[in-house]
C-alpha cells in the first residue's frame, strides 16, 4: 500500500474535491508547491492557477483556483479557494474573460476610480467609474 495524503479542495460554492493522493501541486503565492505525504506543516496563500492531484493508478485530476489559502498537515492538504472548478468543466474563453474583468476591477480600485454605489444602508458595493477608459 502506497502512502497517501488526504486532499480537500473547497470554495464558497462547496466541496470541489475530497480524496486520497500521492502527490499534489498547487500555485503558491511564491511559486508552485509540490506536496507529498508527511509534508511539513505549512500555511500560505495561493495565487490563481492550476491545482493538480495525482493518485496511484488513476489519471491526474486538474482544478482551477482563483486564489485562496492552503493548509498542509502531514496527512492532510486543505485548499480554501476563493473560486474553484474542475478543469474539464471550464470554458477556457470564459475563464480568461473573468480573470481579465477581475484584474480591471482591481486596477480601477487601486487607481481610485472605484466608488461606492449610491444608497444608504446595506453592504458596500462598488461600481467602476470610467470603465472604458482603462480598457
Amino acid at each position: 500500500m502506497a502512502h497517501t495524503i488526504h486532499v480537500d479542495i473547497v470554495s464558497a460554492e462547496g466541496n470541489i474535491f475530497s480524496g486520497e493522493a500521492t502527490m499534489v501541486f498547487v500555485p503558491g503565492s511564491q511559486g508552485e508547491l509540490g506536496i507529498t505525504p508527511r509534508h511539513a506543516p505549512l500555511l500560505t496563500t495561493l495565487k490563481a492557477g492550476e491545482v493538480r492531484v495525482q493518485s496511484e493508478g488513476q489519471e491526474e485530476q486538474s482544478f482551477y483556483v482563483g486564489g485562496g489559502a492552503l493548509e498542509i498537515q502531514p496527512h492532510l492538504v486543505t485548499v480554501l479557494a476563493d473560486t474553484a472548478a474542475r478543469a474539464h468543466d471550464l470554458d477556457e474563453a470564459a475563464a480568461i474573460a473573468a480573470t481579465a474583468r477581475r484584474r480591471r476591477h482591481a486596477r480601477a480600485h487601486r487607481q481610485g476610480r472605484y466608488r461606492r454605489s449610491a444608497g444608504g444602508a446595506g453592504p458596500r458595493r462598488g461600481t467602476i467609474a470610467n470603465h472604458r477608459a482603462s480598457a
